[in-house]
C-alpha cells in the first residue's frame, strides 16, 4: 500500500507537539495497513529535526531545507509538499490543525483536487485504504464521521491535544532525503514581513496540558491575576471567554471558543464562565472540566465533570493556597 505522508510543522526549528501525534497516529494507521509513514518538515536550520521524526515514528524522512524559508508561505509549503505528494502517491496526508495546518491544508486539497477533512478527532483506515474522520460539528454538539470522495488520496488535519505521539525509539539507518525548492522564496506572491508574539514565554493554549480560563464573571481586567495566580500554582497556559475578550480584558490569542482558538487539554478550569455554545465548541474535547460559576444554572456545569457553584473571588485563592501546599509538601 502507498505511504502515509505526515508534515510536521516546526516553529524557530522546533518541531511542534501536533507534528509528532500526528506521526504517532500515522504509525498506528499504518501498523493495521501495512503501509510506510513518511515525515516531512520545511523550513531553515531543520536538518537536525530528521531524527527526531524518526524516532517518533517516520520510516523515511523528507527535509525542505533553505534559508529562504525562515518564515512560514503558504504558497511554497504548498508547493513543495504538493510536490511530495504527487511524487510519492501517498494514501492520505496528515497535519495538525493549528492556525499553519488550517491554512495550508484546504490549498494543498484544492492543489491535489482531492478531498480534506478538518479538525478530527479520531480516525479509521479501511481495508481499501480510505480514512474515515471524525469530527465536531455543530459547535461540537455533535460528531459526524465522514469519508473522502477521493479516497485514493485524503488530506486530514488533527486537532491537537488528541492523539498521542508514540513512545520515542532510538532509530538509526532511517533514509532522510533534501527536497528541492521548487518554488522561490525571495518572490512569493505572498509574504510574511514580521511576526509577534505576544504570548512571550508562556504556554501555548492549543498545545497546553492545563488550561485556565476566566470569563465575565471576573467583573474586571484587574481580577484576571486570579486565574494567572492559579494557572501559575498548576503549570498551566491563561485563557479567556469571548465576553472577557471583548470587554478588553485579554488580547483575542487568549480566547477559548468557535471565533477563538480550539482546544483539547487534559485538564480545564473555568473560572466565572457561564458557558455559553460559542464556548464549549472551543474546549468540549477537553478530558476533565472543572467549572468554578456562582450560578448553579449555568450551562458550563452540563458539561462539567467538577463543578463548584460558589464565589470564584473565594474559590479561586483557596484552590491556588492548596496547590502551593501540595507542591511544597511534594
Amino acid at each position: 500500500m502507498n505511504p502515509i505522508l505526515v508534515f510536521c510543522e516546526q516553529r524557530d526549528s522546533r518541531l511542534k507537539k501536533v507534528g509528532l501525534e500526528a506521526l504517532g497516529e500515522a504509525r498506528r494507521l499504518a501498523g493495521g495497513a501495512g503501509c510506510e509513514v513518511v515525515g516531512i518538515v520545511i523550513g531553515a536550520s531543520i536538518a537536525s529535526l530528521a531524527e527526531e521524526l524518526a524516532r517518533h515514528g517516520a520510516s523515511r524522512v523528507l527535509v525542505g531545507e533553505d534559508p529562504g524559508l525562515t518564515r512560514y508561505s503558504s504558497e511554497t509549503y504548498t508547493a513543495m509538499l504538493g510536490d511530495a505528494a504527487t511524487r510519492l502517491q501517498p494514501v492520505a496526508i496528515l497535519m495538525g490543525a493549528t492556525a499553519m495546518g488550517k491554512d495550508l491544508a484546504p490549498k494543498l486539497a484544492a492543489r491535489l483536487k482531492t478531498s480534506l477533512a478538518q479538525d478530527c478527532v479520531a480516525l479509521q483506515m479501511e481495508s481499501d485504504g480510505s480514512l474515515l474522520g471524525t469530527r465536531p460539528v455543530y459547535g461540537g454538539k455533535l460528531r459526524a464521521v465522514v469519508k473522502a470522495v477521493t479516497p485514493a488520496l485524503q488530506v486530514v488535519t488533527l486537532r491537537p491535544n488528541v492523539f498521542s505521539p508514540i513512545e520515542p525509539k532510538p532509530a538509526s539507518g532511517i533514509p532522510i532525503e533534501r527536497l528541492a525548492l521548487q518554488a522561490n522564496p525571495d518572490r512569493p506572491r505572498a509574504t510574511v514581513r514580521d511576526v509577534q508574539q505576544t504570548a512571550g514565554s508562556k504556554i501555548e493554549l492549543t498545545e497546553a496540558g492545563i488550561i485556565v480560563s476566566g470569563g465575565r464573571g471576573l467583573k474586571g481586567p484587574e481580577n484576571f491575576k486570579l486565574v494567572e495566580e492559579l494557572a501559575a500554582a498548576v503549570g498551566a497556559a491563561v485563557g479567556a471567554s469571548r465576553a472577557a475578550v471583548d470587554a478588553g480584558w485579554k488580547p483575542h490569542s487568549y480566547q477559548v471558543g468557535l471565533t477563538g482558538k480550539t482546544v483539547s487539554p487534559q485538564l480545564y478550569i473555568a473560572c466565572g464562565i457561564s458557558g455559553a455554545i460559542q464556548h464549549q465548541a472551543g474546549m468540549s474535547s477537553a478530558r476533565t472540566i472543572v467549572a468554578i460559576n456562582n450560578n448553579p444554572n449555568a450551562p458550563i456545569f452540563k458539561l462539567a465533570t467538577y463543578g463548584l457553584v460558589g464565589d470564584l473571588f473565594e474559590v479561586v485563592p483557596l484552590l491556588t493556597e492548596e496547590v502551593k501546599k501540595l507542591k511544597a509538601g511534594s
